[in-house]
């Protein structure tokens, strides 16, 4: 069975990055630059993961989150950032996320196989 990811960052170069790796591992990638594009595009059990950056303009990747768990709230999340950026949410993090462990965060860069490795121990695990 194909899994489907949708990738939402606002950096053109990361989402295609991202897909190109995804995709050569046998992925299904749809990406958008907005979230807000991508929140009014979301559809109900298409997607078995999200790969969201956390800061974008308009709204961020954990308000996106939040946003599309009100449509389908099976869908499992991988949330992307700079460590930097990781440290100034990191309160948010815990308040609204506290169940989420460390594999349901990547730093960027991120290389090709740890990509691959956290993608999958995310959707194999409960």
């Amino acid at each position: 069975m194909t899994r489907r990811v949708l990738i939402v960052d606002d950096e053109a170069d990361v989402n295609l990055q991202l897909k190109l790796i995804l995709e050569s591992k046998g992925f299904e990638v749809d990406t958008f630059n907005d979230p807000l594009e991508a929140l009014s595009n979301f559809k109900e059990g298409l997607y078995d993961l999200l790969i969201i950056d956390i800061r974008m303009p308009k709204m961020n990747g954990f308000e996106l989150y939040l946003e599309i768990k009100k449509i389908c709230d099976k869908v499992k999340v991988c949330f992307l950032t700079a460590l930097a950026e990781l440290r100034e949410y990191d309160v948010f993090k815990k308040r609204v996320f506290p169940k989420f462990g460390e594999r349901h965060f990547a730093q960027k860069p991120i290389e090709n196989e740890e990509l691959i490795n956290q993608v999958n121990l995310i959707l194999f695990s409960s």
